[in-house]
């Protein structure tokens, strides 16, 4: 089997797909993008045709290598997005040459399905609230919130402190003690904000803070995490094991979030979760994309022993023939080969091209340059 083909598609709102056709005509599936940033991951994803065509898929971790260590400069979001999206591809065309989901190559299903989580929001307390009761009302057992504001300084009022804890009291009481609802500060947050932030949402028990800070400097989070007993958790922006090394050698975090279409891939991010797993961490993979990207993350969710909860936006309605379905906040696991999707070509060609970008945020006092 030789790779013939590498094709990328942008669709809509923010995504980029990639199809690897091979000469026996089995196409893998894979999400390579940077959100912002899709048509340079597309390219990216086109400079490595030169090595791929003509070689065989099934050789997933000799590629990775070739393609990660013979570009000199290595990592960074482009180049490890567009590793990623083939990685996905490559497993994806594995597994349905073999009939066999990616997961039962990995080492077999550690568990029957995988639970899920929404985004719920809300700039008041009763908008939050009621976004809380919509997902759960949908079924979820997890949710996840903003803090509520986009603009943030380094050290803000105690009228915001207590906005934050405010909402966030007010999703608590509507849904209870049985849903777990998590928190992203986004990284939006200095470490010294971030600890009486999470100061004053201990008492209602979120799941997790999610980057709360920044996650260039580890000891800045390892100082946030020493100071609440709230579990915290990172990993969206960082890429391959060697990034999560630090985070977790210095137990900055005790959730690690890896994203398949920025780390590496489903291969990379399984290694991530067993050095994870000797820290006794939990992985709650980041997912804000398309439905390859859902695909691949339960591909890895169902094969890691440490698995905690799955991020998502889309279930694949009105992009795969037959969507993820959502049952009492749990997806079963598929059973299909490879990644065990098709998707719906004709859907998605009336969804290609987008030129989405991150929003510029200012603040509004002085017109500085804020974090979003």
């Amino acid at each position: 089997m030789k790779i013939t083909r590498l094709e990328t598609i942008l669709v809509q709102p923010r995504w980029l797909f990639l199809k690897m056709h091979t000469d026996v005509g089995i196409v893998g599936l894979g999400e390579p993008v940077v959100e912002g940033r899709a048509h340079t991951v597309a390219q990216a994803v086109a400079e490595c045709e030169e090595y791929l065509i003509g070689k065989d898929p099934r050789r997933i971790e000799h590629h990775w290598q070739a393609i990660y260590r013979h570009a000199f400069y290595r990592g960074g979001p482009v180049l490890t997005s567009a590793l990623s999206g083939i990685e996905q591809a490559m497993w994806d065309i594995l597994g349905k040459s073999l009939n066999a989901p990616v997961y039962q190559l990995l080492g077999g299903a550690c568990r029957d399905r995988i639970r899920m989580y929404a985004h719920c929001g809300g700039a008041t307390p009763e908008e939050a609230a009621a976004s809380a009761s919509v997902r759960v009302a949908q079924g979820y057992t997890a949710l996840k919130t903003g803090i509520g504001r986009r603009a943030v300084r380094i050290v803000e009022t105690p009228a915001f402190v207590e906005a934050c804890a405010d909402r966030f009291a007010a999703m608590r009481a509507t849904v209870g003690s049985g849903v777990d609802i998590a928190i992203d500060f986004h990284g939006q947050i200095s470490p010294a904000l971030a600890v009486r932030l999470a100061k004053a949402l201990e008492p209602y028990h979120p799941m997790f803070i999610e980057e709360p800070c920044l996650p260039q400097n580890v000891d800045a989070m390892v100082t946030v995490a020493r100071s609440t007993s709230v579990p915290i958790a990172t990993g969206e922006r960082l890429f391959t094991k060697w990034a999560f090394r630090e985070v977790l050698e210095k137990q900055a975090a005790v959730v690690v979030q890896p994203d398949l279409c920025h780390a590496g891939g489903i291969l990379e991010c399984k290694k991530i979760a067993a050095m994870a797993e000797c820290y006794y961490a939990g992985v709650a993979p980041h997912n804000p994309l398309g439905p390859i990207s859902l695909a691949a993350c339960i591909q890895l969710d169902a094969c890691i022993p440490n698995f905690m909860v799955q991020e998502q936006v889309s279930l694949g309605e009105g992009y795969l023939k037959q969507p993820f379905v959502l049952e009492n906040g749990y997806i079963e696991l598929p059973t299909g080969p490879g990644l065990g999707i098709e998707l719906d070509d004709e859907a998605v060609a009336a969804k290609t091209g987008h030129q989405w970008h991150g929003p510029e945020l200012y603040h509004e006092d002085d017109g500085s340059v804020a974090d979003w």
